[in-house]
């Protein structure tokens, strides 16, 4: 792409690359899970138009509430610019994003999809369609199934889904929800102030809705799961936007505030098994939430990259400097780093997502287990690389007219989307402690660290152990006081350990050689050592890989 063809490419280092093309960790991360895949066209997509056109609407042109119409009717609508909803459209139409888990079983290619389009706004409506997509297709029943193939492209008409849990008075203490539901002998009705932070608001044709049925217990367990349309029966409108929220970031989607007065809803599987459709949904979103975040952190490194090769200072290239090269050698380190625990945890997932509750099966609790290690850590990689960036860039790094400053600002939701990282540390514990799904996670690393044959990952699957046991033999109170610091530890001692099988599996010593200085650096806290220095170029490079 020449320079010509955009404005935004003046401004923009990473513009008019394929950013799958170019990035080969992805697709060696792929390969390594054996997942055969090309998304050279959705990389093309995704490094040109669409991240000029997120750039763009984040700048100006915002979702816009629309309350009234020309002649005095309510129609909470929400205008949004008309090249991200071509582009949203296309990229479950044509590049099949929302279609890969149910018309070829892949969660893994629909994930790395998510991760190419990296800007958390579009992200969350293709989420939250699928989302809505997910819940219908395995626990709605035959007439709510309809709807799946137009949530996932594979009809004529699109539809948008989104899903509503949130409160006021209780954020991700969903047991305090207050909206209620009453069934009426044909359909439910669900009453109550609004759902806080409603994402897709405006822009949702179906929306997945928490509420407590008349009558039912008090708590999380109390909780059931409903389709909301945004029109009822009658063709009317279904609930009121109160307003859009004025966010920080994630300016691609809107989100309001929801206002229920007997808006006609039904019901997605049993009753009493709500909260389970809701935790196994956030599973979805958390996965998302995940790769999202690298995506964020990759734009952030590539942007970086590529400017400190034309940069000049002190009479050479940005990159030429020491410091700078070790900047970015972190950068990347982290970002594979989370990547392979991500796809670790996709691929998990991907072998236990049919697993039915209450009681789910072992592979399952595994996959949650790995899920919230992913979801923190990849969050934490996404502020810290987008803030390195920012340095790199200098004061160019805090104008808002140029990219690197929207991905910090957008990286800084990730942490706090589907659950702040205290809410992955208590509920990684609670799979500890309930179900046992660290036994799984020893077991399953025994096995890659005996494949991989390597002193580094055996020292780390020792180390992951002591942390894990010593952990549990603690009081109530210092397990959770000290449960994040363990969500940390795992996410490292992962990568490491996979790292390192993933060199010797697909014979690329980069891999290997990434995980001892790894191991080093995130795991023990150290600088890392004299021995790689003269790799650094080499290591950074993620283009060409040897």
């Amino acid at each position: 792409m020449s320079k010509g063809n955009s404005p935004f490419s003046y401004i923009s280092s990473a513009y008019g690359k394929n950013h799958f093309n170019i990035d080969k960790p992805l697709q060696k991360i792929l390969e390594y899970f054996d997942v055969k895949a090309d998304f050279s066209k959705l990389g093309e997509f995704a490094g040109g138009e669409l991240y000029e056109i997120a750039e763009h609407v984040d700048k100006r042109a915002r979702p816009i509430h629309v309350m009234w119409s020309v002649n005095g009717e309510r129609v909470d609508e929400v205008w949004i610019d008309p090249s991200l909803r071509a582009a949203i459209k296309r990229l479950i139409k044509d590049f099949d994003i929302n279609k890969f888990p149910y018309k070829e079983e892949n969660w893994h290619k629909h994930y790395a999809s998510i991760y190419l389009v990296s800007d958390p706004g579009i992200a969350c409506i293709l989420t939250i369609t699928n989302q809505t997509a997910y819940a219908l297709y395995k626990y709605g029943s035959e007439e709510l199934k309809k709807y799946v193939p137009y949530l996932i492209g594979d009809s004529d008409e699109l539809l948008f889904g989104a899903t509503w849990f949130t409160e006021i008075q209780g954020g991700s203490d969903l047991g305090s929800n207050l909206v209620e539901a009453e069934f009426n002998g044909k359909y439910w009705l669900l009453k109550g102030n609004t759902k806080y932070f409603a994402s897709g608001v405006g822009l949702a044709d179906l929306a997945l809705v928490s509420a407590r049925p008349m009558g039912s217990k008090s708590g999380a367990k109390g909780l059931s799961l409903f389709l909301v349309p945004k029109k009822n029966n009658k063709g009317e409108k279904n609930f009121l936007i109160r307003r859009l929220k004025r966010k920080s970031g994630t300016n691609s989607v809107p989100t309001g505030e929801v206002e229920f007065n007997s808006s006609e809803a039904y019901l997605i599987g049993e009753k009493e098994y709500g909260i389970y459709y809701i935790t196994e949904d956030l599973m979805v979103s958390r996965l998302s939430n995940a790769v999202g975040a690298l995506g964020i952190a990759r734009k952030s490194f590539l942007e970086s990259y590529y400017y400190s090769q034309s940069r000049k200072a002190f009479g050479k290239a940005l990159i030429e400097h020491p410091l700078i090269q070790k900047d970015l050698l972190e950068m990347e380190l982290m970002i594979e780093g989370g990547m392979v625990v991500t796809f670790k945890a996709i691929d998990q997932f991907q072998k236990s997502w049919k697993a039915m509750p209450p009681f789910y099966n072992e592979q399952y609790h595994y996959a949650r287990l790995l899920t919230h290690i992913s979801k923190h850590i990849t969050a934490e990689i996404a502020s810290q690389v987008s803030r390195m960036a920012m340095e790199i860039h200098g004061g160019i790094g805090f104008l808002e007219e140029f990219p690197i400053e929207r991905l910090h600002r957008e990286a800084l939701i990730t942490p706090i989307w589907e659950g702040t990282g205290n809410i992955q540390a208590l509920e990684m514990l609670e799979a500890m402690v309930k179900k046992e799904a660290h036994r799984q996670l020893i077991r399953d690393l025994e096995g890659i660290v005996n494949e991989a044959k390597d002193e580094i990952a055996s020292k780390t699957l020792d180390f992951i152990k002591d942390k894990a046991t010593t952990l549990l033999t603690y009081r109530e109170y210092e397990m959770q006081f000290y449960s994040k610091d363990l969500l940390l530890t795992l996410g490292h001692g992962i990568s490491v350990i996979l790292l390192s099988h993933m060199g010797r599996k697909l014979g690329i010593e980069r891999f290997t050689m990434l995980s001892k200085i790894y191991y080093e650096r995130f795991l023990m806290g150290r600088s890392i050592l004299r021995d790689y220095i003269s790799e650094i170029r080499e290591l950074i490079n993620m283009e060409e890989m040897k």
